[in-house]
């Protein structure tokens, strides 16, 4: 007996120690720089360059809960180890941050570590607000410091189970993956056009696209944070129930058929000729952040996409072909999911799949109905959607939801057709996928009625 014991004794000594070791490793002090620039006076009259800088960070998406103060959080956001409640990051003295220091501040934009020393939970994007310069660190606290009302809103109590809970090994995965704090900020010469240097600085840094178009690795950290690598915006994981999609040059699945226009337009009103589908997480970014930049910052953000070359392969591809629309128009449906094609979704994008260009969605070609993953286009026929109305084109277009009428198998068979219609060569949907998402949202409609929210 004593001595088959002893390899666990082994073995949990071995554990133990790697635990004390990683626990000692998270907890011991990240040191970064003093900022070095400090928020020009006359900031403090107006809004100034801070303001900016908040819309183009998005901040409001994130710290702004439905029906609540301005930045004053609450806002739930869903992750892979549970629910997670966003801050109060106005200068109220008690739930804010009217304590911060403008280091303390930069430590959690640009670090990820909170006045306590704690680590943030990554939702909060700083491996890429890592890149902003001192400049405009200073001119975002200044803008949340003195141009932002105070609210007291204490965060609700994440939902996240323990052991997931405990904060330390999140401070495990910042030392690991995210940027050192020695790390170099954007070098804008890397880039001989300075429309593109702004472009990429937006994307890469506040705008933090790559936090939501870049695929992740096992561990959850993103694959890339600059164009350095071909995984950068390639495509990210699904969130709130959308596919965040490939934004390289991808002619089929990414942007590679779209010109400058399409990119502004889609950013400025959430609609262009090509229709993608904004699903609702892009929504908020259109509302409170890309419809609010200048001409300029969005022909940059457009320029730098641009020069994205594609991934070394499509995983879809789209070859305009005329047989189906000749096909539904002379009434021959060649399947069930041509018939329910037919029956519930040609009144509106035609049986040539065209649409009506800034109206209805086209589906031929459309980098979405094309994307590897279909959970887009599934919760689209299941529950609807709306494209955000904003200054440049206030009308809220809708789809609304067919889950009510339409089965699993059905909405597969649908899908199948519609991702293998006109030239599209995509994927089949099964009904497995259309009942997890179905179940997802579900589970989504009864969070929402909860009494935390």
């Amino acid at each position: 007996m004593r001595g088959s014991a002893r390899p666990w004794l082994v073995s949990l000594s071995i554990l133990l120690v790697i635990l004390a070791g990683a626990y000692l490793y998270a907890r011991w002090p990240t040191h970064t720089r003093a900022i070095l620039r400090q928020p020009a006076a006359g900031h403090l009259l107006h809004d100034g360059p801070g303001g900016y800088l908040a819309i183009a960070a998005d901040c409001a998406a994130c710290h702004t809960a439905p029906g609540g103060k301005p930045f004053a959080g609450g806002l739930r956001l869903e992750s892979p180890v549970g629910a997670i409640y966003s801050t109060n990051i106005t200068p109220d003295h008690e739930s804010g941050i009217g304590n911060y220091t403008l280091d303390d501040f930069d430590r959690a934009v640009r670090h990820g570590i909170a006045r306590n020393g704690a680590t943030l939970y990554p939702a909060m994007p700083y491996p890429s607000y890592s890149l902003m310069t001192d400049e405009d660190v200073a001119d975002l606290y200044d803008y949340f410091m003195h141009h932002v009302e105070p609210a007291a809103a204490p965060a609700p109590v994440n939902g996240i189970p323990w052991p997931l809970s405990m904060r330390w090994p999140v401070g495990v995965w910042r030392k690991l993956f995210a940027p050192s704090p020695d790390a170099p900020q954007f070098n804008a010469s890397r880039f001989s056009d300075p429309q593109v240097a702004r472009g990429a600085y937006l994307v890469e840094g506040p705008g933090h696209c790559g936090s939501c178009h870049t695929p992740r690795a096992f561990t959850l950290q993103e694959k890339a944070l600059n164009d350095s690598s071909p995984d950068f915006l390639a495509g990210g994981p699904v969130i709130d129930g959308w596919v965040a999609v490939n934004l390289r040059g991808n002619p089929a699945d990414g942007l590679g058929r779209w010109t400058q226009s399409d990119i502004v337009a889609t950013l400025r009103t959430a609609r262009n000729k090509e229709q993608t589908v904004v699903g609702s997480a892009m929504s908020d970014v259109v509302v409170h952040s890309t419809s609010q930049l200048t001409d300029a910052d969005l022909l940059a953000i457009a320029s730098y996409l641009k020069t994205l070359g594609p991934m070394a392969k499509d995983q879809a591809q789209f070859a305009a072909n005329p047989a189906t629309a000749t096909a539904l128009a002379a009434g021959r449906e060649s399947n069930r999911g041509a018939e329910l094609y037919d029956d519930n979704c040609a009144v509106c994008h035609r049986t040539d799949g065209a649409g009506s260009p800034n109206v209805l969605p086209k589906i031929a070609g459309n980098p979405t109905a094309l994307s590897a993953n279909a959970d887009s286009l599934i919760r689209l026929v299941l529950a609807g959607s709306s494209l955000p109305g904003t200054a440049d084109a206030p009308s809220t277009l809708g789809m609304p939801g067919f889950g009510w009428r339409l089965s699993n198998e059905e909405v597969a068979q649908l899908l199948t057709f519609v991702r293998s219609g006109w030239g599209n060569q995509a994927a089949g949907v099964s009904a497995h996928d259309v009942a997890r998402v179905r179940a997802e949202l579900d589970e989504q409609a009864a969070a929402l009625k909860s009494p935390k929210n």
